[in-house]
């Protein structure tokens, strides 16, 4: 089945390859609920890999400490306990789902993720949730770095006007008086940061579909993404 604006390129799949499915992609496009519905809609699991860098974020912001202090970090990093269960993020099994959340935690989490040993430690952690399988996992280098074998790679995207306009809505609907402009400018930011980090920067898998989302609903992608997969299983 094919919708209007959505750029196809590339098969990515092969008989050998994990079966998991590796949605990447920009802040704001949607990954993390696109993720969940083809994870519902397959009998799949779940892995939120941006919950896990936004724990991590909180647990340096509780910790007091800064990134440049190497030592104190590495404490953090290695006594860090991080679970997932139903949906909900646990830190040293306090439910922090609606913590991370949070404008502090949100300011603190790019620089965070884009420090290459947080990055080392919780690709390592995800590798070992993901090996067996049966996963479907997003965040922006999951197909390239985290699960390169991957059976199906999916890089998300959509216009900075179309991501902002959810993101603001989004915001409205939590009661919150958003400016579209200040959203824009946030998600702008968070596209050069991501792309233009040093530590497993976003970019799409050279085996990876791409699909352009900025004129699609939510079931329009869900469906794609379930369709892609279900050929080439």
């Amino acid at each position: 089945m094919e919708w209007r604006g959505a750029a196809i390129q590339n098969d990515g799949m092969t008989a050998s390859a994990l079966p998991l499915i590796a949605i990447d992609g920009p802040s704001g496009v949607g990954k993390s609920t696109t993720a969940k519905r083809v994870a519902a809609r397959l009998g799949w699991q779940y892995l939120d890999t941006g919950a896990m860098y936004r724990a991590a974020a909180l647990a340096v912001r509780r910790a007091g400490i800064e990134l440049s202090d190497r030592e104190a970090l590495e404490r953090l990093l290695a006594g860090l306990d991080l679970a997932q269960d139903q949906g909900r993020m646990f830190l040293a099994g306090e439910d922090i789902s609606e913590a991370i959340r949070s404008q502090e935690v949100t300011l603190l989490v790019t620089p965070v993720s884009a420090d290459a040993r947080v990055r080392e430690v919780l690709v390592d952690q995800q590798r070992r949730i993901g090996a067996r399988g049966r996963w479907v996992v997003d965040g922006r280098d999951i197909g390239t770095v985290v699960f390169p074998g991957a059976c199906c790679k999916v890089f998300l995207t959509a216009s900075p006007e179309a991501r902002a306009q959810r993101r603001f809505l989004e915001l409205q609907a939590k009661g919150q008086s958003p400016d579209f402009a200040a959203v824009l400018a946030d998600l702008l930011r968070r596209d050069t940061a991501d792309s233009t980090r040093t530590a497993s920067p976003l970019c799409k898998a050279d085996d990876a579909v791409e699909l352009d989302s900025s004129i699609l609903n939510l079931d329009q992608v869900v469906d794609w993404i379930v369709q892609r997969h279900a050929a080439h299983a």
